[in-house]
């Protein structure tokens, strides 16, 4: 996970994750002009926006992406210092700014939010910050701004994290991601399918080396912190966490729906820190039932239930 804190930081149903997926041969792709790149499909409804972890970029959004985009309007992007979202900012930035910027760019007024991990922190600072904008909250799992407490499994990733970059090793430093955010407490790598932790490990390092060839500029964080603002979030959110992931996350979830009135938490078993990715099938109908418009028959399907 990029610089962790606790504090801030398919046409087929089967298919899986492919980091080397080429953006630009995917209709809808774009860079805004401060260089946010994004994927969009102009389908009907309220857009559906994908705000991606920090162990990935928006290719982790290729498992659900082509059946999405035939049932609503949607958009995926690359958070800066991520995937293809490489300009470094000249002077001030924050990761909210870059997704509103993003959504003014296309000329979406309202949108529902879905973010993983660090992209949920991200989602639940935008819907703070632009209230009006937002139509509803999925945040699949929490994670960045969202985490509160320094569990002894999350100083274990972050130690073995920084012992890594210390010596330069990028190859540790993104098997520590896996490990503790792909594959997660008392599981093996055999756990989990090859397929998601190649692409992880693939996309992760990209986001170590963007990093590494920028100055250091580092985002604004929003002030007060969300955690303290969570009473003043007012629209339909669902947290979804996975039984495998770590302490910190569990514990950020039960905050989430201690403190914003009407959220309501499901917990998957045999998954980790990444659900969408590992049962893909489950989370797009889990998705498409959350965002389906009042009145809408719900798609089956009952392991998102």
């Amino acid at each position: 996970m990029h610089s962790p804190d606790p504090r801030r930081s398919d046409a087929s149903r089967d298919h899986r994750p492919t980091a080397e997926t080429a953006r630009g041969d995917i209709p809808g792709s774009g860079v805004t002009a401060s260089g946010i790149a994004f994927d969009r499909v102009a389908g009907s409804g309220i857009p559906v926006v994908l705000i991606h972890a920090g162990v990935a970029d928006r290719r982790m959004w290729d498992p659900h992406w082509t059946e999405l985009g035939s049932a609503r309007a949607a958009v995926r992007l690359d958070l800066r210092g991520f995937g293809e979202s490489t300009t470094e900012p000249d002077g001030e930035w924050s990761h909210v700014d870059d997704v509103l910027e993003t959504l003014r760019h296309l000329g979406i007024e309202r949108a529902h939010l879905v973010g993983a991990s660090f992209g949920s922190g991200v989602a639940v600072e935008a819907a703070l910050t632009a209230p009006d904008l937002v139509e509803s909250l999925l945040v699949c799992p929490p994670g960045g701004s969202l985490l509160a407490t320094m569990t002894p499994d999350l100083r274990r990733f972050i130690d073995a994290e920084n012992d890594a970059l210390a010596r330069g090793d990028l190859a540790a430093a993104v098997e520590a991601n896996v490990d503790a955010w792909v594959v997660g407490p008392h599981r093996t790598a055999d756990d989990v399918d090859p397929a998601v932790v190649a692409a992880v490990r693939t996309m992760q390092r990209r986001a170590f080396e963007i990093d590494a060839a920028w100055a250091g500029s580092a985002p604004v964080e929003l002030e007060p912190a969300a955690l303290d603002r969570l009473s003043e979030i007012a629209v339909r959110t669902l947290v979804l966490v996975g039984t495998h992931d770590l302490e910190t996350t569990h514990d950020a979830a039960s905050r989430l729906v201690a403190g914003i009135a009407g959220a309501r938490r499901i917990d998957w078993p045999d998954a980790a820190h990444l659900p969408s990715l590992e049962k893909p099938a489950a989370f797009l109908d889990l998705l498409l039932d959350w965002t389906a418009p009042p009145g809408t028959a719900s798609r089956p399907g009952p392991a998102a239930r």
